[in-house]
């Protein structure tokens, strides 16, 4: 698995700016929002759906290769950092690793020791980027460092399908990004490390979807992991043997799932898969990844599909259009939004498509509805631990209130957005970047500048 480097929002490029005041809005930056212990909802779907991911999970990896048995660590796991440390690691690592205990039942903890059976290492981006181009983060098996990694490229000894019981891993995260896109490595990357090594594009409640949406592990997650874990299992197991397991294990651990309603879940072809990928890479020209992201579309209307993939597909498609063609991206981001909105379970997904809504109605003048749309995100974003998303969607609201000559609001709202962009974009250049960005979507809004540019 490796979670794609897909940008957090992308704002219409193709309109003209708005005029400025004479006089920019003064900001001083605050200190950086982090977020707390967030309750994580119980996974909504029922039991007999879940084996059938729990199967797919353990069973593929992402070409679609089969793997032979289940593998997991036996007894207690032990996890280290090296590298370059950034400092908001530590902090989002120990919160995660108190969830994989309480949540997943995991015995796993933190060693300053030389060995460990999980190392993570903080990398310069750049680096990374050369190793896997459109990866922001993966996970390997049997090695503990990158020099390890260069010498083992291209062999059997980084091959998860000759795994047969895990002891070494190695996790590699950049660390020159912005916390936010470094913890959601953390999450995914060391749920991968403990468990599922595939991503299925069918899920709506989980971080093992390279669509990227979650940001966080779910309660989904944490009961794929215990199912990992749970005594009833063991390494080398069969799928077969797996299978005959699971109904009982899913019921002691989700009681909550014992409903009828599951449905089998149809295969994402490879060559729907492919096409989004190819529309996700940034290797290749914008015409040729539109072209990709329509193919999707398209693959998506033929087989019938509904839900995350059908929404996810004309996303991408409505992401790509902007710049390109303005009512081609909000008739696919209309589409995506009526996807989503068909399920409660993916209101994150909705509140992503608000952000691009908000940007169509910030450019019309429609300040009631950019700030109807962000009213309803919000909270979404902040109970998912979106802090980038937050704080876009905050950022919108303030342009709007502005429109509407609420001023005071509006600054106060923009201050709370910068709490929360910091941690999810990193650079106050880059938060910066976003402020303006937006502001130069919405008629006669000034541009903002930061107190210290502007001496």
């Amino acid at each position: 698995m490796k979670r794609f480097a897909l940008i957090a929002a992308c704002l219409l490029g193709a309109c003209e700016p708005a005029v400025q005041r004479a006089e920019p809005i003064r900001l001083d930056f605050p200190e950086m929002n982090t977020f707390g212990s967030v309750g994580t909802p119980a996974p909504q779907r029922p039991n007999s759906e879940i084996a059938l991911d729990f199967i797919d999970l353990a069973f593929r990896m992402e070409s679609g290769r089969a793997l032979p048995v289940l593998t997991r660590f036996e007894g207690p796991i032990s996890v280290r950092v090296t590298g370059d440390i950034p400092p908001t690691l530590s902090g989002d690592l120990n919160a995660l690793i108190n969830r994989l205990r309480n949540e997943a039942g995991i015995d796993i903890s933190l060693t300053n020791a030389a060995e460990a059976n999980i190392t993570i290492e903080a990398v310069p981006n750049n680096t990374l980027q050369r190793a896997a181009p459109n990866a922001a983060c993966f996970v390997v098996p049997r090695v503990t460092n990158f020099q390890q990694l260069r010498s083992s490229r291209n062999t059997p000894t980084i091959d998860w399908a000759t795994v047969r019981r895990r002891e070494r891993a190695a996790i590699f995260v950049p660390s020159d990004v912005a916390p936010q896109e470094i913890r959601d490595c953390l999450h995914e990357e060391l749920a991968q490390a403990l468990g599922p090594l595939n991503d299925l594009y069918r899920l709506p409640d989980s971080v093992f979807n390279d669509d990227n949406i979650h940001a966080v592990l779910t309660g989904f997650d944490m009961l794929i992991l215990r199912t990992f874990y749970s005594p009833e299992l063991r390494n080398g197991m069969t799928e077969i043997e797996v299978s005959a397991r699971l109904p009982g294990i899913l019921a002691r651990l989700n009681q909550a799932g014992q409903r009828a309603g599951g449905q089998i879940p149809s295969s994402t072809s490879r060559e729907w898969i492919d096409a989004i990928q190819f529309a996700l890479s940034n290797r290749t020209s914008d015409n040729r990844r539109r072209q990709a992201a329509t193919r999707a579309v398209e693959i998506g209307q033929q087989l019938g599909w509904t839900g995350v993939r059908e929404g996810f597909a004309n996303y991408v498609y409505g992401r790509l259009q902007l710049g390109n063609d303005a009512s081609l991206a909000l008739s696919a981001f209309n589409v995506a939004g009526r996807s989503y909105r068909a399920q409660s379970i993916t209101q994150i997904h909705s509140a992503h498509v608000s952000l691009q809504l908000a940007a169509f109605a910030l450019i019309s003048g429609e300040a009631d509805a950019v700030i109807a749309l962000a009213d309803e995100a919000i909270p979404i974003a902040g109970s998912h631990q979106n802090a980038s998303l937050m704080a876009l969607l905050m950022m919108f609201k303030a342009e709007a209130l502005d429109l509407k000559g609420q001023s005071e609001a509006a600054m106060a709202l923009r201050m709370d957005s910068l709490s929360w962009a910091r941690y999810g974009f990193g650079s106050q250049s880059e938060v910066l970047a976003r402020l303006n960005e937006i502001a130069s979507l919405a008629p006669q809004i000034p541009v903002v500048q930061t107190a210290e540019a502007l001496q």
